[in-house]
């Protein structure tokens, strides 16, 4: 059975039809005005209608960058687009072409962890975390099979668990949180300065950003120490510390089978997933007594959002698709 699944994000949304195999049929885009909900609401009713014209589908999976509520049915919050308490199912369900299409509502980033789950490197585990390593850090936990999203649904929120007492500042409004530490932000700005104090040392990344340390993006990194840059290796390096370090915590509370890194800056492989993989071991409690979890890079890619938003909307519907089921807890 088909189902749609709707990534929105700040710029634009993605839209397509995903079979029981987690195959993207067609996708189609539109762009966002994230200053303008309603106009969102029709874009993707208008992105929906047109799939329907070659497509037949019973459910629609909405994966937002935000708080969604624990009905799934409204985004609470979100920090990019002016969603406040807004009931984003409801909104586009009344513009489109049918009532009675099966609408769901669900974190963007659940939406990937869930295509990891039931279509990636995870789809053999019960249980994995993941970590999107973005310009800050989404997570995803999915335990015996049952999706984490809390009695409110604002579970997973691990970029803003605290590591660092009185650390850098973060957009939350505390200090210290995770994804000011493991985060592609948080690569970019040990960069910057790396190369406005070590000038000398930083000729490669600056030779890359066209000799402007303002200007230095993550894939510079990357490609710095994928060409065997000193200073690129040591950043990676520095940023695989605090993702196994903080994922080592994880463990402590979870008890995770799996890791699943996505992300572009997984792009950088073991230069990044080895030295993660290391100061996960070394600060795991227990260890040489228990199972080590194993860290690995996501499949799914840009795709993820879609994929994993419809897997969820059909199994909420009730309706055939993957063997894994897209249970609550």
């Amino acid at each position: 059975m088909y189902a749609v699944g709707v990534d929105i994000g700040g710029t634009k949304i993605a839209v397509g039809v995903v079979d029981d195999d987690g195959r993207i049929l067609e996708q189609v885009r539109r762009p966002t005005q994230p200053e303008a909900p309603e106009s969102i609401d029709a874009a993707i009713a208008d992105a929906v209608t047109e799939l329907a014209t070659r497509y037949e589908f019973e459910a629609v999976g909405l994966a937002a960058a935000g708080f969604v509520s624990s009905d799934r049915e409204r985004v609470l919050f979100a920090p990019n687009i002016a969603w406040r308490d807004y009931p984003l199912a409801q909104r586009v369900a009344s513009k489109l072409y049918r009532t009675d299409l099966h609408i769901v509502v669900e974190n963007d980033a659940n939406a990937a962890g869930w295509a990891e789950f039931a279509y990636g490197p995870a789809r053999d585990v019960s249980s994995m975390i993941m970590l999107t390593i973005g310009t800050g850090l989404g997570g995803a936990i999915i335990t015996d099979g049952q999706l984490v999203r809390g009695s409110a649904g604002f579970a997973a929120e691990l970029g803003h668990v605290r590591v660092v007492p009185d650390g850098h500042p973060c957009g939350c409004g505390h200090r210290g949180c995770w994804e000011q530490y493991a985060s592609g932000s948080a690569l970019v700005r040990e960069a910057k300065r790396a190369a406005s104090e070590r000038s000398v040392r930083a000729a490669d990344l600056l030779r890359r950003a066209d000799g402007h340390a303002s200007a230095i993006k993550g894939p510079h990194v990357t490609a710095a120490a994928d060409a065997g840059d000193e200073l690129g290796i040591e950043l990676l390096h520095e940023l695989g510390h605090w993702i196994g370090a903080g994922a080592a915590s994880m463990s402590a509370v979870l008890d995770p089978e799996m890791y699943v890194i996505g992300g572009g800056v997984v792009a950088a492989g073991d230069l990044l997933l080895k030295p993660a993989r290391e100061s996960y071991s070394a600060a795991l409690p227990a260890l040489g007594h228990r199972p080590i979890a194993d860290i690995v890079p996501a499949s799914m890619g840009n795709d993820a959002g879609i994929v994993g938003a419809a897997a969820l909307a059909r199994d909420s519907a009730g309706v055939s698709g993957s063997s894994r089921t897209g249970g609550i807890l």
